[in-house]
């Protein structure tokens, strides 16, 4: 079995936020093809050097301080500390407190209630004083926001387990749900993966209602702007239906004394039974560290002693997560292997056009058949309850998660398969191109994990306050899906295709970008989408081409970059705009532009000057800020990788595209 463990590197330590990393001087005079090619060979030498010994690549992925945070909690709930690993995540948190005194979901970002109570709340657990200057600062940014009755669910239901909440303060999740059928309005089958996989073990948790060890005794009733059992506004309304649906939870909460004990028997069986089917060995439930967490949390509440095998599973799934260092640490909220090593490939097969090098066919040749192992070929998994009768055939994005196998992750596997040597992986190609095929939503879009998940009245629902309970087709999924459609070009997904296409020319925003769902944001929806339709023959190609090139060149920044926060998940005016430039945006960009006939551009000219004005002394890129939404507006990630293959994707996509020596086409992007 294939070690868990990812590469570990970082830009710089914990807090020195914005750094660039040593930067290379660039000679003005240099011929800009040369500096180009040279740019290409550092960067390409540079990613090879970090490819596993196993053929993989596996990068870093570091959320909010939220996980971190969360880990400290979950030693104190469980009365198990490891006070050298606690220090080292509580100075990371430290170092992670932003100047507003609180804690940001993503760098530079806007104070976050929830993030911030459990930073605070992790430190004070961790021995910080709490008239300390840092831990003033938080509390009076954490009241100035409202205080912790603000929080969102998640967080309040860690303040019930804690005590530090009444139970009142939460939504009404009884384990019977997993009882209902399919017909219900609520059922497990309607909502996300992710969504399955946390609140089955929470339902055990909030129905059980076990009581933390904390053995410190600690609260932290200082962060309520009033004592949180005189709290009457835990749940502000949303919308009309969320109030419909409040109304509704607070008059069937009161009949939960009323629910048969041998329904509950019945109840805590199915869902001790749904969750430990899928506990995944120390790949962890879902492969997510929240649903990891309550999985040990749900088998203890159930019973089991803390040394039993699941239970000492779990344990160390969690900790393989842990990135630590001498002086700090932190945790992912899961792996990305098989997400990191695609797209890896398709940068190392543009570098190989662009720069002729027997070891990149080499080293994308080991990937591919560290690839070929893990695809999932058999076995239970959930999107089966809606595609009985279809064969599975996709890869999952982390090491193991045979339940649920990632769309976007097997289309990137299936581009760089089919670039690399079409004949070689057929197999492996047609298993996987007839799999997501079949997991086409009914509009012609494609999810990430199920297919036609899309009730969306749930979201309103009193549990939902991230609004992330689905998992809908999106526009840079259905993107990699078309794009590896028109790639195969066979004639069993013309008809998929073309209903993919018709999804997204309807999905294209009245300024000419598309909505990224899994990248930050219009910048990476464009490019995805950009990337299919320069492989595609539609007829209608020529005007979305157009109109999104012109975008991306309207959004450029003076400086030749391009970048975009966060914040324009919360407010779409802000797309393509950000206080600063990135490295891996920048890339999108000039991939985009390219893949719409624009390579000779001035735009693409002045993007490739940026990459190469902040290439650094290793050759690769350095940032700081997020990349990607976990779930937009509540959790957002930063993938180390973005950083190191996006940029050399894109000056060797420059590299052959511009007239250096010819090459065969590489396909879009790649």
């Amino acid at each position: 079995m294939t070690q868990r463990s990812c590469v570990t590197r970082r830009a710089s330590a914990p807090g020195d936020r914005g750094s660039a990393g040593s930067v290379a001087s660039r000679a003005p005079s240099t011929k800009l093809s040369t500096r180009v090619e040279s740019a290409v060979a550092r960067a390409r030498d540079a990613l090879l050097g970090l490819q596993r010994s196993d053929g993989s690549w596996c990068f870093e992925l570091e959320a909010d301080c939220t996980i971190p945070a969360e880990y400290i909690l979950m030693m104190h709930y469980l009365g198990e500390i490891d006070a050298g690993l606690q220090a080292k995540l509580a100075a990371y948190l430290r170092a992670h407190q932003a100047g507003h005194g609180g804690w940001p979901l993503y760098a530079f970002g806007r104070l976050d209630v929830s993030c911030s109570v459990k930073a605070y709340w992790a430190l004070k657990l961790a021995g910080d004083d709490p008239d300390a200057a840092h831990m003033r600062r938080a509390r009076e940014a954490i009241l100035a926001a409202g205080g912790a009755a603000r929080c969102n669910v998640f967080t309040r239901i860690a303040m019930a387990l804690f005590g530090q909440v009444p139970w009142r303060a939460v939504p009404w999740l009884p384990v019977e749900l997993v009882l209902a059928p399919r017909w219900f309005f609520f059922h497990l089958g309607k909502v996300s993966y992710w969504t399955r996989t946390v609140t089955v073990p929470l339902a055990v948790l909030c129905t059980k209602k076990p009581r933390a060890k904390n053995p410190t005794g600690l609260s932290i009733r200082e962060l309520f702007a009033r004592p949180p059992e005189e709290e009457r506004d835990y749940f502000p309304v949303r919308s009309a239906l969320n109030r419909a649906y409040l109304w509704a939870e607070r008059t069937l909460r009161h009949l939960d004394p009323l629910i048969p004990s041998f329904v509950r028997r019945r109840a805590l069986r199915e869902a001790e039974a749904w969750f430990v089917a899928r506990i995944n060995g120390k790949d962890g439930l879902g492969g997510i560290f929240p649903a990891m967490v309550n999985a040990l949390e749900a088998l203890l509440a159930l019973g089991y002693p803390r040394d039993h095998e699941l239970c000492v599973q779990a344990r160390e799934a969690l900790r393989l997560l842990v990135v630590e260092e001498d002086d700090w640490a932190y945790c992912q909220p899961c792996f990305s292997p098989v997400w990191d090593t695609g797209l890896a490939c398709l940068a190392l097969q543009d570098a190989e056009r662009a720069l002729a090098d027997a070891r990149v066919r080499g080293a994308v040749d080991r990937a591919l058949e560290w690839l070929v192992d893990l695809q999932v070929l058999d076995g239970p998994a959930d999107w089966r309850a809606d595609r009985p009768g279809l064969a599975p055939g996709g890869w999952a994005f982390q090491f193991r998660n045979d339940y649920y196998p990632d769309l976007d992750d097997t289309a990137v596997v299936v581009w760089a398969m089919a670039l690399q040597d079409g004949e070689r992986y057929a197999h492996s190609i047609a298993r996987a191109a007839d799999w997501i095929r079949g997991m086409q939503s009914e509009g012609g879009g494609f999810a990430a994990f199920d297919a036609d998940n899309t009730h969306f009245h749930l979201n309103e629902i009193p549990f939902a306050d991230h609004g992330a309970l689905l998992d809908p087709p999106t526009a840079d999924v259905s993107a990699r899906c078309a794009t590896m459609m028109a790639l195969l070009a066979r004639d069993a997904d013309r008809d998929s295709l073309a209903r993919c296409l018709d999804y997204l020319f309807d999905e294209q925003e009245d300024g000419g970008s598309w909505f990224g769902r899994w990248g930050t944001n219009y910048i990476y929806g464009t490019w995805s989408v950009l990337c299919a339709l320069e492989v595609s023959d539609d007829p209608r190609r020529g005007a979305a081409l157009r109109r999104a090139a012109e975008w991306l060149e309207f959004v450029q920044r003076a400086d030749g970059s391009w970048g975009e926060s966060n914040d324009s998940y919360a407010d779409p005016s802000l797309s393509g705009r950000a206080d600063g430039g990135t490295a891996f945006q920048t890339a999108w960009a000039v991939l985009g532009l390219i893949a719409a006939g624009r390579a000779r551009g001035d735009a693409v000219r002045r993007g490739v000057e940026h990459l190469l004005a902040t290439q650094s002394d290793d050759g690769l890129w350095k940032e700081e800020r997020f990349t990607a939404p976990g779930f937009p507006r509540v959790f957002y990630l930063r993938y180390h990788g973005y950083s190191c293959y996006f940029p050399l994707w894109a000056l060797a996509r420059y590299r052959s595209a511009s007239g250096a020596p010819p090459h065969e086409s590489s396909g879009p992007g790649g």
